[in-house]
């Protein structure tokens, strides 16, 4: 069951591993943002309707009390009424998406519209992303066919696969992003196994040949001076993680969105 834990203005110190100053960025990132834990949202169990609606009134609620918020999931289909939330506020968004999966797939893969593979997808057709402002990146993998990524391609947006990733490095590929994404307001949503299953196993659809941790987090950093405006860490499984590799490597990912957040023009 999908769920959804807000870091509002954001996260707690989730681990003793991440600590306060930012030492590529050069600024302490509690020090310079007000952070709260904003608990869980609440919302009747196995009842996935309700969960989306109740995601996105609560951040409907943070947005507009200027609130910046941080999600940490749950599946991938929380990330749907987060932008709901957000683009009505700021109108439809640039959308820097870490994942295996395209996440466009429809209701014939589980008999359900709304499943973790389809958030990009209802984002899309919804008007919640800007035409050509989806970047999705570390994509892999087989696909169940060759128009897989059809709706991707013809709203113009961008699909940056790990092999290409590990052929342009994170650098290129980030002053790439910078350039065309601009100052538009910028959601970043990142799905635990778009990193190699060798450094992310906590996750429920581990897929070979992943971005490197290293790689994610120089990804990350290289988003500074996006406006972004909210983002999320989905699809981390503690039942499957080992030794809380994953647990550990999903808390820097939190920090580092908590940094771009405090790095926003």
């Amino acid at each position: 069951m999908p769920g959804a834990r807000f870091a509002p203005y954001h996260v707690r110190r989730v681990s003793a591993l991440v600590q306060g100053f930012h030492p590529v960025h050069n600024i302490d990132v509690f020090a310079r943002l007000r952070c709260v834990d904003g608990g869980n949202v609440v919302f009747p169990p196995f009842d996935r309707e309700t969960m989306r609606a109740a995601v996105e009134a609560e951040v409907r609620q943070l947005s507009a009390a200027l609130v910046t918020p941080v999600v940490i999931g749950g599946d991938h289909s929380v990330t749907l009424p987060v932008l709901r939330a957000l683009s009505k506020r700021h109108g439809p968004l640039a959308v820097v998406h870490f994942d295996a999966h395209l996440d466009t797939s429809g209701p014939e893969v589980w008999g359900d519209a709304f499943h973790h593979g389809t958030p990009m997808r209802h984002a899309i057709e919804e008007g919640l992303i800007e035409r050509g402002q989806l970047y999705q990146l570390g994509i892999r993998g087989p696909r169940g066919g060759a128009a897989d990524d059809e709706l991707v391609r013809s709203r113009e947006h961008t699909i940056i696969s790990a092999d290409a990733i590990d052929e342009r490095q994170p650098r290129r590929v980030c002053a790439e992003l910078r350039e065309r994404i601009g100052m538009r307001p910028t959601y970043v949503t990142f799905d635990v196994d778009a990193i190699d299953p060798a450094f992310a196993p906590g996750t429920g659809t581990p897929v070979p040949g992943g971005i490197t941790a290293r790689e994610a987090l120089q990804l990350l950093r290289g988003l500074a001076s996006l406006r972004v405006v909210g983002g999320d860490v989905v699809e981390y499984c503690p039942s499957l993680d080992h030794a809380d590799i994953t647990a550990h490597l999903t808390a820097a990912i939190a920090w580092e969105l908590l940094a771009l957040v405090a790095l926003r023009p």
